[in-house]
């Protein structure tokens, strides 16, 4: 970070950044939030504005699609993995030098982790963002009673501003007319705009296989689409006018992305830094920017490769980070690519630093089986095959404790994150005890998970740095240590 952009932040914290905003939320999955989501934000990016996305929740789908419509890495803001302090943080540290930032929220406005509660909601972002509610409402068969949809959503958390409302799949212009007069006559705010019944627009159902579909720009008719069906309904200039009105925010006293808590030693020596090798392209990009910024704070420097290209570990990598994706859309060319194989093989056998999750973690296995019933060959450090299957395997957050000391964590420390796979891990017990990484908590209750061996952790626990501020440091550490 640069002195004029330390100074931007300094500035920011005390007197309070601001930031033009707007949160599109549902009345719940499938009212359509994500197509006028991705419609607003193709719209401004067309008309010149930088457009900032982020996702409530963990979701890594849909910021996909927001990369692809804007042309600017999308964020998640999670409410329930890190604090409130770094869900505002984040926020305006990744919507500095946007123009408007578009956040979607998650399932319907109120649902999240509790169903008693706000906690891990998109209403819990949009007040912790103070930012106003662009409520989207499904209104197929329905006139005036899309009133009384939206007077129970005003009136369930009035610390919540629900600011205007689009509606959705109306059958005629008349249609629209109907349920606007009804909505703002009852409710007080303003209808900004609509969209027709289209079935083409229907986003394809979600599953794994369609993040490299948007990466091969597959989905940019879909987007130009919704693009095309806001701009013809949808009062821009109004909307942009509500995103405008939202008020400064100011950063929590302590950040904790803040650039000199690097240590001086560690600043004035980069070649002390140690090296983390980080596997980037369309088998491997489940990375939260977050977590790779802590290790940069941590005093790592990062270096991207390919395995799908035929690249290698980097020779002068102190340690290994094998992300999420989708290895099974990939197992043939991971495979062919013996070389990244072997160094796998050879980092675990020399203790490298290694931390794998999800895509990672099915990489590390002897075999992957996939949708197909082919078998291909992994890295074989971890005593368990991997088999694909139709129906997702899991899904949901996790608090994960470390059953053993391990990379990141010591035994009974807890760190937080979420699971989304549709893989099946089969775990060879007959070395006993077998050195599970984790006992995961979720809705389902708790359940032995991943693999922890000397300085190799592996899991399909997606897990976010910045619920556990140790984390990070340590794995730079041992990396650190190694490299010496």
């Amino acid at each position: 970070m640069t002195d004029r952009n330390k100074q931007d932040v300094r500035t920011d914290q005390a007197a309070g950044a601001p930031r033009s905003r707007i949160v599109v939320a549902g009345t719940g999955s499938g009212a359509g939030k994500t197509t006028v989501t991705l419609g607003l934000m193709k719209a401004f990016a067309d008309s010149g504005l930088r457009v900032q996305g982020f996702k409530c929740g963990p979701d890594y789908i849909d910021p996909t699609y927001h990369t692809a419509a804007t042309g600017t890495p999308s964020r998640n803001l999670d409410s329930w993995m890190t604090s409130p302090d770094t869900v505002r943080e984040t926020f305006i540290r990744a919507s500095e030098g946007a123009d408007i930032s578009v956040i979607e929220g998650v399932m319907g406005l109120y649902d999240g982790k509790d169903p008693l509660s706000n906690t891990g909601s998109t209403a819990e972002i949009a007040m912790l963002t103070d930012s106003p509610v662009l409520l989207v409402v499904d209104v197929r068969s329905m006139a005036r009673s899309a009133a009384a949809i939206v007077l129970g959503f005003q009136r369930l958390e009035p610390k919540l501003r629900i600011a205007g409302v689009i509606v959705n799949r109306c059958g005629s212009q008349g249609h629209y007319s109907i349920v606007q007069k009804a909505i703002e006559q009852e409710c007080g705010i303003p209808v900004l705009g609509w969209l027709q019944r289209d079935d083409g627009l229907d986003i394809p159902e979600r599953h794994l296989g369609l993040v490299p579909a948007v990466e091969r720009g597959e989905l940019e008719p879909l987007f130009q689409r919704a693009a095309e069906l806001i701009r013809a309904g949808t009062d821009l200039d109004a909307l942009r006018a509500l995103a405008d009105s939202a008020p400064p925010l100011s950063l929590p006293a302590q950040p904790l992305f803040a650039p000199d808590r690097l240590s001086s030693e560690k600043q004035a020596d980069a070649g002390e830094r140690p090296v983390i090798a980080v596997a980037r392209d369309a088998a491997f990009n489940f990375y939260y920017p977050e977590n790779l910024d802590l290790l940069r704070q941590s005093g790592a420097e990062l270096s991207f490769f390919s395995p799908l290209a035929g690249e290698r570990v980097p020779e002068h990598a102190s340690g290994l980070y094998l992300g999420g994706g989708f290895p099974e859309e990939f197992a043939a060319d991971i495979a062919a690519n013996t070389g990244f194989l072997e160094d796998i093989r050879n980092a675990v056998n020399r203790d490298m630093p290694l931390f794998a999750e999800c895509g990672g973690y099915m990489v590390l296995a002897r075999t992957l089986t996939d949708r197909s019933g082919a078998v291909h060959s992994m890295a074989g450090v971890i005593p368990s095959d991997v088999r694909m299957q139709d129906k997702r395997a899991a899904l949901g957050y996790r608090e994960a404790t470390a059953l053993q000391d391990c990379l990141l964590l010591e035994a009974g420390e807890t760190i937080r994150g979420h699971e989304f796979h549709y893989s099946v891990m089969v775990y060879d017990e007959s070395a006993s005890p077998y050195p599970y990484a984790y006992q995961t908590k979720g809705m389902r209750g708790l359940q032995s998970e991943g693999y922890a061996k000397g300085n190799l952790l592996a899991a399909y626990t997606h897990i976010h740095l910045a619920s556990f501020s140790k984390a990070a440091a340590r794995w730079v550490e041992k990396c650190r240590a190694y490299g010496q």
